[in-house]
């Protein structure tokens, strides 16, 4: 039966090795991206030249008419949602509590925490049984910093985080009886562009060596523990919290 995956923010980083390993098992995978339309395109490309099949799809996360939007080109390009990962965020600059904006906030909220609700909403609504759907399997990408706490630098993000896990959590007993398994991954410090993208670009360079591993995480070391989630080897997890943290 035809597999076929919507991953949002898939097109670097763990998004990217999330859509080209689920493409190697077997999944029809959309990539979703807000922006960067050539970094998606070339994970498709990617995925083609293994004799995949996947489709770069564009929507701003941030605004709910595009989410809907998103979900319907997948219906109707790609066909019945049967797995949804819930991979795009956001972090700021580093900065304290006492120090943040609204607006800061509100963007920060409304990327990590309304678009995965919403865009959960809409999985749902297609893999329930309850809405005569087949079942399906979500996975959001969380962090660490949920029960670190982010202090002098991403409150406000390991709060989002903190949310997502209690989504996960909550919407898992929501929907077992429906046949939709939800789970999130925790990873630790990962090497990837989110870091420079919240002012940090040498993050991964002056904490490394104070990780249990000596090392930050991979990608691919969290895109496995994906789609082992999203797989059959995991029908019976449902509300799990995976942590891909290296020991931290």
């Amino acid at each position: 039966m035809k597999k076929v995956l919507l991953v949002t923010g898939g097109s670097r980083g763990i998004g990217a090795q999330t859509a080209l390993l689920a493409a190697a098992q077997g999944w029809t995978v959309a990539v979703n991206y807000a922006h960067n339309e050539r970094a998606a395109q070339e994970v498709v490309n990617q995925i083609l030249a293994q004799k995949g099949h996947a489709l770069a799809i564009q929507a701003d996360l941030m605004d709910p008419l595009q989410i809907e939007s998103l979900f319907e080109r997948v219906d109707q390009e790609l066909g019945t949602l049967s797995g949804l990962v819930n991979n795009a965020g956001i972090v700021d600059q580093s900065q304290r509590v006492d120090e943040y904006s609204h607006e800061r906030l509100t963007r920060m909220m409304n990327m990590n925490v309304v678009a995965p609700f919403l865009c959960a909403k809409e999985a749902v609504k297609r893999m329930s049984q309850a809405h005569g759907g087949k079942g399906g399997v979500i996975v959001n990408v969380s962090s660490v910093a949920a029960r670190l706490g982010g202090a002098s630098q991403y409150v406000d993000y390991a709060a989002s985080k903190a949310a997502l896990d209690a989504l996960t959590i909550g919407l898992s007993k929501e929907v077992a009886r429906e046949n939709i398994r939800v789970n999130s991954v925790s990873p630790g410090l990962i090497d990837t562009e989110i870091h420079a993208s919240g002012g940090l670009p040498n993050r991964i360079r002056d904490l490394s060596p104070q990780l249990p591993f000596g090392r930050a995480g991979t990608a691919t070391e969290v895109a496995q523990a994906i789609c082992w989630l999203l797989s059959e080897s995991a029908s019976y997890c449902s509300g799990t919290i995976l942590d891909v943290s290296g020991a931290r």
